[in-house]
């Protein structure tokens, strides 16, 4: 039987609220791994019923194979399929389908009065614009953890609505998703990759990333970390994934990887195998990141290092959902990933007129990391929440002895040095320069600090400017 939880209808009542104003395209958020299928179960349901045609997008075929089994048993609809390898009924009200499929078929289908857009941060890529602007008659809506595109932009030029759900923070509290253990051990130095469209060069990340030495730390931080657990490993290239799943393999550990190219039904059965126990880690690199929804997953390790937010919260959102025996969540960063971005359950303002931009404290609180287990938490704590180490406090007394004063003096015109650095490639040069072993990371971390003091500042006077 189908039935929303409290937060679920709040979310399905504001986005109705909205079409009935007259606004045909409404984008809601809502965490990883909190149910979205259901509320699509739930909204095609009820259009089923009132006469409606709908159709609910998707852009992966294991997605395809997973919406319609929740929404034939959730919600006992039947339902067509526009999706290739699977056997489609045209006739029925609502069609699940493959993106990539349904552009060259949809001249098949009747025109539909609702279209429900999965992982909707994808929207401006040519095939999805393709779809949502040949159907401005139709109301839209839109699902996504992450409202906004991969480069950080927001999605006000599709969407004119946003409904926010609840925080990862509250949905862990309430029990609706994982607690979770997150460990970032020191990756190579990724401070001479470029980017490109917003993210790392794939070509130079890879070239770096295969000269280090994170495959075997993988390997090792899994025995130590999450030892006989279910994970799910996403890494920087095809190459890199089939070695470390080899690498795996010979130390009795049993693993998989799949890809694109992979038979749809060798992933199928991958993924099977992976359910039941049989395979421990499934190795891949961008075809697991979204919507995939396996409450067996039980850990996550991150080997590709990525400027987007949306893309590591969508990874760690993998491991999430909370399962039977399932007492927390293991994350295992050796991307850097969350010293990038915050912990996944930071808070995070989000808007669809100016994406990252509109984040408060640039979407992360201040982290700090263990230098002895690696555990990452928030820095407001004074010791390790895994291993007890105790974090330097640092005095602010001045005390009236000469080499001190050098010393404080010496801080100082490391803190004018930083101040006059203007961009994160300034800081990267001084990091260098001062000999620091990860100098890409400490700039990073600094750029993060000094844009949240930049936030809180705004808004104090925002604040104070519509007081007068």
């Amino acid at each position: 039987m189908l039935e929303l939880r409290d937060y679920q209808s709040h979310l399905v009542d504001e986005a109705r609220e909205h079409i009935r104003a007259g606004c045909n395209a409404v984008l809601i958020q809502s965490p990883t791994a909190s149910g979205k299928t259901v509320l699509v179960a739930h909204m095609l349901r009820n259009a089923s019923q009132r006469g409606y045609r709908s159709w609910f997008n998707v852009h992966r075929r294991e997605l395809v194979k997973q919406s319609v089994e929740t929404l034939t048993e959730a919600a006992g609809l039947d339902v067509g399929i526009v999706a290739a390898g699977f056997q489609g009924d045209r006739k029925q009200a609502v069609q699940v389908c493959s993106i990539q499929t349904l552009r060259g078929r949809r001249s098949m289908l009747a025109d539909p009065s609702l279209i429900i857009w999965d992982e909707c941060h994808h929207v401006a890529a040519g095939t999805w614009a393709e779809i949502f602007q040949a159907y401005p008659n139709a109301a839209h809506i839109g699902l996504t953890a992450t409202p906004e595109r991969l480069d950080g932009v927001g999605l006000g030029g599709w969407f004119k609505e946003l409904v926010i759900g609840p925080t990862v923070a509250e949905l862990i509290d309430a029990g609706w998703l994982s607690k979770f253990k997150l460990y970032s051990p020191p990756g190579p130095d990724l401070s001479a990759v470029h980017f490109l469209a917003g993210d790392y060069n794939r070509k130079e990340l890879a070239s770096v990333m295969d000269g280090s030495a994170v495959m075997g730390d993988v390997l090792t931080h899994y025995r130590k970390l999450a030892a006989g657990k279910r994970m799910v490993l996403f890494a920087w290239s095809i190459e890199s994934s089939i070695a470390i799943a080899a690498r795996f393999r010979e130390a009795g550990i049993p693993a998989e990887h799949v890809d694109g190219s992979t038979a749809h039904q060798d992933r199928d059965a991958a993924m099977e195998r992976f359910k039941r126990g049989e395979t421990l880690v499934l190795t891949n690199v961008d075809l697991f990141g979204e919507g995939l929804d396996v409450p067996a997953i039980e850990a996550v390790a991150l080997l590709r290092p990525t400027q987007s937010l949306s893309l590591y919260l969508q990874q760690v959102g993998r491991a999430l959902r909370p399962a039977s025996g399932k007492d927390y969540a293991v994350i295992l960063d050796h991307a850097g990933n969350a010293l990038r971005h915050g912990l996944p359950d930071d808070p995070r303002a989000w808007s669809l007129q100016s994406g990252r931009r509109k984040r408060v404290g640039d979407g992360a609180a201040p982290i700090r990391q263990c230098p002895q287990c690696y555990a990452v938490m928030s820095a407001a704590r004074p010791s390790c929440i895994e291993c007890g180490f105790k974090f330097a406090v640092i005095s602010r007394d001045i005390d009236e002895v000469a080499g001190e004063l050098q010393e404080i003096e010496a801080r100082r015109d490391k803190r004018i040095e930083q101040g006059r650095a203007e961009t994160i490639d300034d800081l990267i040069a001084i990091g260098r320069i001062r000999g620091y072993k990860f100098p890409e990371r400490w700039a990073q971390m600094v750029y993060r600090g000094r844009q949240a003091k930049k936030a809180a500042a705004e808004a104090v006077a925002s604040i104070q400017h519509g007081l007068i």
